[in-house]
């Protein structure tokens, strides 16, 4: 099936600033929690509008998320029609590719899609965000530990499976709460464009 998706990705987890899995090394921690939050500006799947919709994976591996045997919710946009609604989790199962097809295999464990309503303030280094009771995500720029200055990387990443190039920031408040739970608050933010096509 035809499809393509652009918009904004918004990525959060347990990591230090920059997080170590962008460039191919284990995460700060040795496992990660953490995921991501998709807001679709145009797309389609066979068909199927997906104009403004959202959509998340958050997940708890026990390792390097390349081990595998995580542990994920999975949600969608309240707003989402039945056909809308099966789309996206089509396209979450990884059965049409994308970087779905390359991830998905690494949460066996799954609780949704559950639909949840979104309330998303996309500002760059300032995008709010809540899904629902279970998502609490407050985007805010790095700080110089010394002067307090504002300090907003960016890193391009041509092999990028999630995004290509983003801004890199910190959590004021990143919380998770639904079969599995965290709060990493003060830990790795992005925001950065997607542009995805398959299959």
């Amino acid at each position: 099936m035809a499809w393509q998706l652009k918009g904004q990705v918004v990525v959060s987890c347990n990591c230090d600033y920059g997080c170590p899995c962008n460039f191919n090394a284990l995460p700060t921690t040795g496992k990660c929690e953490g995921g991501w939050t998709w807001h679709v500006e145009e797309g389609d799947y066979d068909g199927v509008r997906l104009d403004g919709l959202n959509f998340s994976v958050y997940v708890n591996w026990p390792g390097a998320i390349h081990e595998g045997d995580g542990e994920a919710v999975i949600l969608v946009d309240e707003r989402a029609d039945d056909a809308q609604g099966e789309a996206i989790a089509t396209l979450v199962r990884g059965e049409v590719g994308g970087p779905w097809g390359v991830l998905a295999w690494t949460w066996p464990t799954i609780s949704g899609p559950k639909a949840v309503g979104y309330e998303l303030e996309l500002a760059g280094l300032e995008t709010r965000l809540r899904a629902g009771d279970v998502v609490e995500l407050q985007l805010t720029p790095v700080r110089n530990p010394v002067s307090g200055a504002e300090s907003t990387p960016s890193v391009t990443m041509p092999q990028g499976i999630i995004f290509k190039q983003g801004d890199l920031g910190a959590s004021a408040v990143f919380r998770v709460q639904d079969g599995i739970s965290y709060d990493h608050s003060g830990q790795y933010t992005a925001i950065a464009p997607f542009d995805y096509t398959g299959p």
